[in-house]
């Protein structure tokens, strides 16, 4: 490398005449050490790949002696001798690999020579310290080092300096007119000649000398041709062109029989060189890719016969290089035909040296790998085949399919040869042809269908990582999956003429189906080969399954919605695509399509005890809630057509699938009856009963709408209405499980959820018709068209009534319940019994608002009814009515608070006689104000004195208390009573 560094870079200064006679030399100065970067990058590249490939142990002795190289690099240096003798101890010489041996002068040559010993005893007691990286500075000048004093350091530094005198002397002789050129040239060839000569005579006794003769030889007679034909035009193209052949196939045969992997390089360097040099600008791109074919046939051949990489890296880059250079500067469509076969030659040629060197390099860790060569081929093959094919209409995706199937078949050929070393090689070329399988799907296919293709594709990657053990595939494959997802949503788009086999429902499917088969044999522990990586991966594989189902189930959703809400497009250009569905029967198929795709998923799971297939028919009641509130928020009804026929089936098949999730869960539970407590599925039932209310309202709701009865009290009652015959129904059907005992003879759904409908159910529905109650009571006038108003039976008054007999009803059957629901304490208290109290109180006198509305003529509004004195007067009246029938019953069952609140009622009464019917002045209301509500206290106060207070309970351990004098009779207290009463 170093040599044709030296004369490509006197070439080139030749060229530039910026430095006049001395670009020779310039040129060939900065091409030395171009050469030496050159030389380091690729030993560098085959020292990575030894230490990746082959075990080292962690701590070696120097050793005293310099390691001795392969013969043509070097002579055997003399053996250094220690001052002082370090006694080492034999330890077993660790045994190369052939591709150590084959490689020891490119990896040797690198270390710098002449350093110390160090002793066994130092070098085990302290650990070996990281080695640092030099830098390009360093490196350069380290490898000029190593080449100037590794080997033979004299016939390196005169083969310089013998190259810097023909030149010199070639100079001067042209500036003094000595000798005429072709005498010049035709001496500098003779000298190259005798180099050869001499160099191949010695390369029995002094190999490293000879070799390194025959090399400057070579480099001299390509420099000689090449001025003679492009400084002084002494020779015709054809001729100066068969002169280089000649040379590089002499070098060829010299490095063959000499085995000298150096030479080789040197001669196929020139070579590949010779066109370029010799090219007029007038040629064949046939011819120069002919020649091309016969050297790289050549290096095929020796790849044969040798493992020498570098060669194949030189053959490799000048190939491809020069066929990327003609590509972009001279390529043309036409010359597709001619240029076609030598494309497909250049890759089949390296594809087999690739092959060769794997063959020829063992290790102990398998078959090495040419990392260049496998996947450099097909990368730049590909580049430059795509650019061939660019003109013609999925070229590119055709050309992804060749190079897919070319790497697929030759890892099945290595596979069938049952070759078990070549398994990295076979590993590269299934990656290389998969990705191009890959590759082509988007190069052919639209975004939907390129992400169902590689859907499957990531499927039948993890099956074959998952046949094989091996983890990289089935990361490979998930990864694909989401690839898959992210290309499909970038692109999808529901208008099709066709249905159910469009891009849109068939991408997403293809999606769904590898997704949940995944999911399926995500389902175990997968095998892998026990290392670090793959443990670490099978951690985060078991984790995956439920994942992968859900993800599955989502897109097998997503198809059939993308076909509910297909559209086909215009008649005519410009026109809008058309929906084939209208809106409501949008909504009403996506929500039952989703119900269905639930129940089947319930039936999978039941039948393969695959517990995450079940968990999809949990989220149905949220499914069937928002396809209720999209179809109200149309104004579509549930007993419309078809509607009325959708809704029962969906309601089936979710009543079915609670079912089904209970009895798995109380298999779960390990005695496989039902729990004796509400489980957390509870929740689903009564989300049921939620729904059941809104479609009854909304069924009700028909009804007013067919009858025109929006502007009546008949629609201000409907939710209401529905509100309390459903808890009434739960109160009465499931409170009958509200012990324990009596829970356990009932059948599903009440055993277990029978605390789960009249609790976590009815709550909610107590809330709302206690409130609505109270918002109906003073908000609806009792308009009851086309029926006439008919005071406590029309839709108002029945309304309140059933509501309050409900709620109380509802109580009842919570405190009866052993045990109580947590937190229904609020519920059984007192403070419940206020609530209530206050909503009767409410209802009494919303009632007499209404009956002045409709039969005394007071306006429906609250400044016409509060100035109202009819109102006020039905008022005193009705309070005290009231105030009189508290503290009677009171009296009868000696409830000294109850009375007491009838008392202040009626002081209540009195306050407002004296502040509002008071300034009614001549008005008859007030006269029979004060007069009903004065004899209806005379009443009062005779039939329901104050009670009596409630003696104190002794406390149960207190001694007996002694007898006191008896009370006066209540008869004597009455009349006191009655006097301060007055």
């Amino acid at each position: 490398m170093i040599f044709w560094g030296i004369f490509w870079g006197a070439v080139l200064g030749s060229w530039f005449g910026g430095y006049g006679d001395f670009g020779p030399y310039v040129g060939g100065i900065l091409g030395f050490f171009a050469g030496l970067s050159l030389r380091w990058a690729v030993r560098s590249a085959i020292r990575s790949e030894l230490q990746a490939q082959a075990a080292k142990p962690a701590v070696n002795p120097v050793p005293l002696a310099p390691t001795p190289t392969l013969a043509e690099d070097r002579a055997p240096a003399a053996p250094v001798v220690a001052p002082v003798p370090v006694p080492v101890v034999a330890m077993p010489a660790a045994s190369k690999s052939p591709i150590e041996e084959a490689d020891a002068e490119w990896v040797g040559e690198l270390t710098p020579q002449g350093l110390s010993p160090v002793p066994p005893s130092v070098a085990q007691s302290r650990a070996p310290a990281p080695p640092t990286t030099p830098n390009a500075i360093e490196q350069a000048v380290l490898a000029a080092k190593n080449w100037f004093l590794g080997g033979n350091t004299i016939v390196r530094v005169g083969l310089v300096i013998l190259f810097i005198g023909l030149s010199f002397l070639a100079r001067y002789a042209a500036s003094a007119g000595l000798l005429p050129v072709e005498f010049r040239l035709a001496a500098i060839a003779g000298v190259a000649i005798a180099l050869l000569v001499v160099g191949f005579r010695k390369r029995v006794d002094k190999p490293a000398f000879a070799l390194a003769l025959q090399g400057g030889g070579v480099a001299v007679m390509y420099l000689t041709v090449f001025a003679a034909f492009r400084l002084y035009g002494l020779l015709p193209p054809t001729l100066a062109f068969a002169l280089m052949i000649a040379v590089c196939a002499t070098s060829c045969a010299l490095a063959l029989l000499q085995d000298s992997r150096s030479l080789a390089v040197a001669a196929f360097a020139g070579g590949f060189a010779a066109p370029i040099l010799l090219s007029t600008g007038q040629g064949s791109h046939v011819g120069l890719f002919s020649y091309y074919t016969l050297l790289n046939l050549a290096i095929l051949f020796i790849a044969y016969k040798r493992s020498w990489r570098v060669l194949n890296v030189v053959g490799f880059v000048a190939t491809f290089g020069v066929a990327s250079a003609w590509g972009v500067l001279k390529y043309v469509p036409d010359q597709y035909a001619s240029t076609q076969p030598f494309l497909a030659v250049f890759v089949l040629i390296y594809l087999f040296a690739a092959i060769l060197y794997a063959r020829n390099t063992p290790t102990k860790l398998g078959n090495a790998v040419d990392t260049m060569l496998v996947f450099g081929t097909p990368l730049v093959g590909f580049g430059l085949q795509a650019g061939l094919a660019q003109p013609f209409e999925l070229g590119a995706a055709f050309s992804a399919v060749a190079f897919a199937a070319l790497y697929l078949l030759a890892a099945m050929v290595l596979v069938r040869r049952a070759l078990a070393s070549y398994r990295l090689l076979i590993e590269c070329f299934i990656a290389i042809g998969v990705g191009f399988a890959t590759l082509a799907v988007p190069l052919a296919l639209d975004a939907q269908w390129t992400s169902a293709v590689w859907a499957l594709e990531g499927a039948g990657a993890f099956w074959v990582g998952m046949r094989q053990a091996r983890w990289m595939p089935r990361a490979f494959g998930l990864v694909l999956q989401g690839v898959a997802m992210l290309a499909f949503m970038d692109g999808v788009s529901s208008v099709s003429r066709l249905a159910l086999v469009n891009p849109a429902f068939l991408g997403a499917l293809l999606i769904a189906l590898p997704a949940l088969l995944l999911a399926w044999w995500l389902r175990k522990p997968l095998p892998h080969s026990g290392s670090a990586w793959a443990k670490g991966y099978a951690g985060v594989e078991a984790r995956l399954s439920s994942p992968a189902y859900l993800y599955g189930f989502a897109f097998w959703c997503l198809a059939w919605l993308l076909e509910i809400t297909r559209r086909v497009p215009g008649l005519e250009a410009g026109q809008w695509p058309v929906p084939v569905f209208s809106e409501r029967i949008i909504e009403l198929l996506a929500m039952l399509a989703i119900v269905l795709s639930a129940a089947l998923s319930m039936v999978l799971g039941l039948r393969t005890r695959w517990p995450v297939a079940t968990w999809p028919a949990r989220g149905t009641i949220a499914v069937l809630a928002l396809g209720f509130v999209a179809q109200v928020g149309d104004g579509y009804r549930v007993l419309a057509t078809p509607a009325w026929a959708v809704w029962p089936v969906a309601l089936a098949l979710h009543g079915w699938m609670l079912r089904q999730t209970d009895r798995l869960q109380a298999a779960a539970a390990g005695d496989g009856k039902p729990a004796a407590r509400m489980s957390v599925f509870g929740w689903f039932h009564a989300a049921t009963a939620w729904l059941v209310t809104f479609l009854l309202a909304d069924c009700l709701w028909s009804g007013i709408g067919k009858a025109e009865l929006w502007r009546t009290s008949w629609a201000g009652v409907v939710m209401l209405v529905s509100a309390i015959a459903v808890l009434m129904a739960l109160a009465l059907w499931a409170g009958r499980g509200n012990r324990p005992a009596a829970r356990a003879a009932l059948p599903w759904p009440l055993n277990p959820h029978a605390e789960a409908y009249y609790w976590l159910a009815a709550l909610p529905l107590a809330v709302l018709v206690f409130w609505g109650s109270l918002l109906a009571a003073v908000h609806s006038s009792g308009h009851t068209a086309p029926l006439p108003y008919i005071p406590l039976l029309n839709p108002t008054d029945l309304t309140l009534a059933l509501a309050l007999g409900g709620l109380v009803f509802w109580r009842r059957v919570l405190v009866s319940a052993q045990p109580q629901p947590a937190h229904a304490g609020w519920v059984t208290g007192r403070h419940a019994l206020v609530a209530l109290a206050l909503l009767v109180f409410i209802a009494i006198n919303t009632v007499w608002l209404r009956v002045a509305h409709h039969f005394f003529g007071v306006r429906w509004d609250a400044s016409a009814l509060f100035d109202s004195f009819v109102v006020q007067t039905g008022y005193a009246i009705l309070w005290t009515l009231l105030a009189l029938s508290m503290m009677v019953l009171a009296h009868r069952r000696a409830q000294r608070p109850l009375w007491l609140v009838g008392a202040g009622l009626l002081g209540v009464v009195v306050v407002k006689l004296l502040l509002i019917d008071l300034s009614n002045a001549g008005g008859a209301e007030r006269i029979i104000a004060f007069i009903a509500v004065g004899v209806l206290m005379l009443v009062v106060g005779y039939f329901a004195p104050l009670p009596p207070k409630a003696a104190p309970r002794a406390a149960p351990d207190a001694p007996p208390v002694a007898p006191v004098a008896p009370v006066a009779p209540a008869a004597t207290v009455a009349p006191a009573q009655e006097e301060s009463l007055s």
